[in-house]
């Protein structure tokens, strides 16, 4: 049986992160006329020094080596916002780090882990590209490889999010998390679930990269081809499958997945900017995006919380979409 990460081992993670990450707010959401009653909070993680959540998993992930194994070094792969989580960290450590990255990662996230001190390889935009690459760099120059998601220290670092919506915004009633690997969503519903029981958490997925709904629905990881969930302009979550430890946290914790269509994505970033003055990537705004659009799918509650998980947009998409 597959061991879930604790609350003990999130609340570790809160004390290992403490001076480093912020501890983010949960920004009102003006009151929309087509809402009701409900008030919405977004957690604002794209106000981290990196601009999105990852820095909680990267962070605690290599803080937790022995230091005569982090010396040697890490390796990551990523689509953008762990790669940089990781480059900032190994910067702050002063060890030497490669990051695998998809060539079709936008040059935002792209060029701030290169300002970071980080070697780049670039590899095709599939899963197994990326994991085979950063399995041979670990092994040939012994690098630690710091997984993006399916890692137990990195879930716990993801779980201090949810530890601070629990203890911030203890009359939640729902939870809308952003599911690319399912590392955010495992660690906020551990916590969530351990702290305020009665809360539902419910995990957002692009329409065109749903692949943690089918595998919920099926009981098992579903994998989406990378030529299927690339259609989708949320960048951060065109990850094709989740991972099995994530699964099983899904599996035990998680109350539904929903989906976003490409145009709520735009409008809920656009909406964010214009009405809460929060910069959104796209994969950050889903969770947002369900919270306006999607009510049909949710739980009737009177207070929602959205994950805004990363703020690291390509600037001419953010001015074509925001206007």
């Amino acid at each position: 049986m597959t061991e879930l990460v604790s609350l003990g081992e999130i609340e570790r993670a809160a004390e290992r992160l403490s001076g480093t990450v912020l501890r983010t707010p949960l920004v009102p959401f003006p009151a929309d006329a087509s809402d009701g009653n409900a008030r919405l909070l977004v957690k604002a993680e794209s106000l981290q020094p990196v601009g999105a959540f990852k820095l909680r998993g990267a962070h605690n992930a290599i803080a937790a080596l022995p230091e005569r194994v982090r010396e040697r070094g890490v390796v990551a792969h990523s689509s953008g916002n762990h790669a940089r989580a990781v480059a900032h960290t190994a910067r702050a450590f002063g060890i030497p780090v490669v990051l695998v990255m998809p060539h079709t990662a936008p040059a935002v996230k792209v060029d701030a882990c290169i300002r970071l001190g980080a070697e780049i390889v670039y590899v095709e935009p599939t899963m197994e590209a990326r994991t085979a690459t950063a399995a041979k760099l670990a092994e040939a120059h012994g690098f630690t490889l710091v997984p993006p998601f399916d890692d137990p220290r990195v879930i716990a670092g993801q779980g201090t999010v949810g530890l601070e919506i629990a203890e911030d915004a203890p009359g939640a009633g729902a939870v809308l998390v952003p599911v690319g690997g399912g590392g955010l969503i495992a660690g906020v519903a551990a916590a969530i679930k351990a702290k305020r029981p009665g809360a539902r958490v419910i995990g957002v997925e692009p329409e065109l990269a749903a692949d943690a709904r089918d595998s919920l629905r099926a009981g098992r990881p579903v994998a989406w081809s990378a030529e299927d969930a690339g259609r989708t302009l949320a960048d951060a979550l065109r990850v094709q499958r989740v991972g099995d430890l994530t699964f099983a946290h899904i599996r035990a914790h998680v109350d539904d997945i929903v989906t976003v269509s490409e145009d709520q994505i735009r409008e809920a970033m656009r909406r964010l900017a214009r009405e809460a003055r929060l910069v959104a990537e796209p994969g950050g705004a889903v969770a947002t995006a369900a919270a306006l659009f999607r009510r049909d799918a949710l739980p009737q509650v009177g207070t929602y919380v959205s994950v805004l998980s990363g703020g690291n947009v390509d600037p001419a998409l953010f001015v074509e979409t925001v206007g």
